[in-house]
């Protein structure tokens, strides 16, 4: 199998800033209708596997390991090509891969510094695969910290000299309240346009959300009309620990009452671990029950219409940004923590 190493990666963007350019070899790619690639996939957990056939039943002739990337020719359901909810399978240029514990990443790469941001700060979202992140102290110097994922969002504060004496973005860490930096050209930074309300002319009363965990979709009205259709991954039951809050997503009528663009979910440790439960920038959070439970993006699986989470609902960070300008209370693009009383979400 070919597989795209980071290195690799980077290789193919030829360095330029803006869109890669996937380019094939003369050797390694299939002689069929589908000549190109689709895509490029990350590899989210510790490994998966390869199999000859798009099921779990086939053989295995391949593994890749976390982080590890690579070329996608389709996507497709296998096992029940009419059933919305099935589990959905990558082509690859040698067997087939589950796409549950993969990240899509697309042809955004590299972007030019920018040298200006407010005092509030300014959100970014990494635009790479993954990037290491440093902190830096007096005693110690530059130290790495964690691995930040593409679609994940931040607070970038300001743009200093990096370890490599190129430009970093100082990023502040909305949890912990610390600082620490990536490089700039690794961020996109977030024009405020982006972020402006979606419909804010509809009354309140006329917005919902209805969450059915049966079917793992979510639906977003404006009266009779839907607005949004679309599968998520729910809160997997009786992953309760002693102590700990349950994982099943709540059932009942509830409320929007803290939107945040950017939140650290996980442990809540410093770490340079990227096994450790640390979930920094998860983008565009809709909290809507008191243990924390949200609708926001997700970067670290594409299993939609599955179980997969200990309690929010997962969404792609398309969908989410989507609906996190759709509800209300409203936000803009200078608010780390909007709270109010919001749109009704009902969970079923």
């Amino acid at each position: 199998m070919n597989k795209v190493s980071r290195r690799d990666f980077i290789k193919l963007s030829g360095l330029a800033l803006g869109s890669l350019a996937f380019l094939p070899t003369t050797d390694g790619y299939p002689r069929n209708e589908t000549p190109l690639p689709i895509g490029i996939a990350r590899v989210t957990i510790r490994e998966i596997d390869i199999f000859k056939e798009p099921s779990a039943d086939s053989e295995v002739i391949d593994v890749l390991k976390r982080n590890e990337l690579f070329p996608i020719y389709e996507e497709l359901n296998y096992v029940y090509p009419d059933y919305t909810n099935s589990p959905r399978w990558y082509r690859l240029d040698h067997g087939f891969a589950a796409s549950s514990y993969t990240q899509r990443v697309d042809d955004r790469c590299l972007h030019e510094p920018v040298y200006w941001f407010p005092k509030t700060g300014q959100l970014g979202e990494i635009s790479v695969p993954y990037t290491r992140s440093y902190r830096y102290t007096d005693a110690y110097g530059w130290q790495p910290v964690y691995l930040l994922y593409y679609q994940s969002a931040h607070w970038i504060m300001d743009v200093d000299e990096g370890p490599d004496k190129r430009p970093w973005y100082k990023i502040l860490d909305e949890l912990l309240h610390i600082e620490y930096f990536v490089p700039a050209t690794h961020m996109r930074v977030i024009h405020p346009d982006e972020l402006t309300p979606i419909s804010p002319e509809v009354p309140w009363e006329a917005k919902r959300v209805e969450v059915n965990l049966l079917d793992q979709k979510l639906t977003a009205y404006e009266g009779d009309q839907v607005v949004l259709h679309t599968l998520v991954s729910t809160g997997i039951p009786n992953m309760n620990l002693p102590g700990q809050i349950p994982t099943a997503t709540p059932k009942g009528s509830f409320n929007v009452r803290v939107k945040m663009p950017s939140k650290h979910m996980g442990d809540g440790n410093l770490t340079d671990d990227i096994t450790a439960y640390e979930l920094p920038g998860v983008p565009w959070n809709c909290f809507f029950h008191e243990t924390g439970v949200a609708t926001h993006g997700t970067y670290w699986h594409h299993n939609y219409g599955r179980k997969m989470s200990h309690g929010c609902v997962n969404m792609t960070p398309e969908e989410a940004k989507w609906l996190y300008r759709w509800t209300l209370p409203e936000s803009t693009e200078e608010i780390w923590e909007q709270r109010g009383f919001g749109t009704p979400v009902y969970v079923t």
